[in-house]
Formats: structure tokens, C-alpha cells, sequence
């Protein structure tokens, strides 16, 4: 019997659209999530907002400026997003 690991998503740009956070991912999808959800990236301003760098191949999101990691499989259950953001 053989097992796989489902292939973990993994983001390869990100950009900013009006009030939105947008991730582009490997397998063509583009993840639109609210700014609101993550106070630290909405206060910020857009210089540092810009200064992004992926890691762990494309699994996470960090703003070394802004102290934020944000990983992509997280951006993918916005309720657990949500939550985070209202307590």
C-alpha cells in the first residue's frame, strides 16, 4: 500500500488590489483575501507592504519590515482567517 501527501499549495507573487491582498498560486489560482483580516499589513504602508519574500518554497509569505508571516495554505480557510482577525 502506498500513501501520497496532498501537494501543499505554494503562492508565487503577491499583490495588492484596492483594499486586497492577492496571491497568485503554482497551480493558476489567484486568492483574494481582505487586508482587514491581517491589521499589521493593512496599516502598513504600501513601500512595505511591497517588501515581500517568499519562503519555504512558496508555502508562506513574509514582510521582514512589518514582523508578518502569512502561510498560503491559511489564506485558503478564510474562516480560520476571520477568526483570527475578530479575537
Amino acid at each position: 500500500m502506498s500513501t501520497s501527501v496532498p501537494e501543499q499549495p505554494r503562492a508565487v507573487s503577491v499583490d495588492f488590489v484596492g483594499d486586497d491582498l492577492v496571491v497568485a498560486l503554482a497551480d493558476g489560482r489567484s486568492v483574494h483575501v481582505p487586508l482587514a483580516w491581517f491589521p499589521r499589513l493593512e496599516a502598513a504602508n504600501r513601500a512595505d507592504l511591497r517588501e515581500w519574500r517568499l519562503v519555504g518554497k512558496g508555502v508562506g509569505i513574509h514582510w521582514p519590515k512589518l514582523d508578518e508571516d502569512l502561510s498560503v495554505s491559511g489564506l485558503l480557510a478564510p474562516e480560520a482567517a476571520s477568526r483570527r482577525s475578530n479575537g
